[in-house]
C-alpha cells in the first residue's frame, strides 16, 4: 500500500494562531490514526513554519481530504497544503 506525504505551509505566528482550534485538529489527527491510515503526524521546529502527515492508503484522496476537513486549512491557519506520494525506502513498514 502506497504512502502519501501531506505537507502543510502556514501562517506567521503559526502557534499561537492555531490554538483556537487545536483539539479540533488534533481530534481529525487521532482519529485518522485510529483507522489506520496516518502514521506520522508533526509540526516543523526551529522555524516552526510547517507541518508534515503521512499516510498510507490506497490511494491519495484520503490526504486530500484530510486537508480539506483540516480545522487548522478551513481557519485558514494553513495558507498552502498538498500531497505527494511517497517513497519508503527504510522503515518499521514493509516498503511498497
Amino acid at each position: 500500500m502506497p504512502y502519501f506525504a501531506l505537507f502543510y505551509e502556514v501562517v506567521d505566528d503559526y502557534l499561537a494562531k492555531r490554538a483556537p482550534f487545536r483539539a479540533d485538529h488534533l481530534r481529525q489527527v487521532q482519529d485518522a490514526h485510529d483507522r489506520g491510515e496516518l502514521l506520522l503526524a508533526g509540526a516543523f521546529a526551529e522555524p516552526a513554519d510547517g507541518a508534515l502527515l503521512i499516510f498510507r492508503t490506497q490511494d491519495r484522496s484520503v490526504a486530500e481530504d484530510f486537508a480539506r476537513r483540516d480545522p487548522y486549512v478551513m481557519q485558514g491557519v494553513v495558507t498552502r497544503w498538498y500531497v505527494r506520494l511517497w517513497t519508503q525506502v527504510l522503515g518499521n513498514q514493509p516498503g511498497i
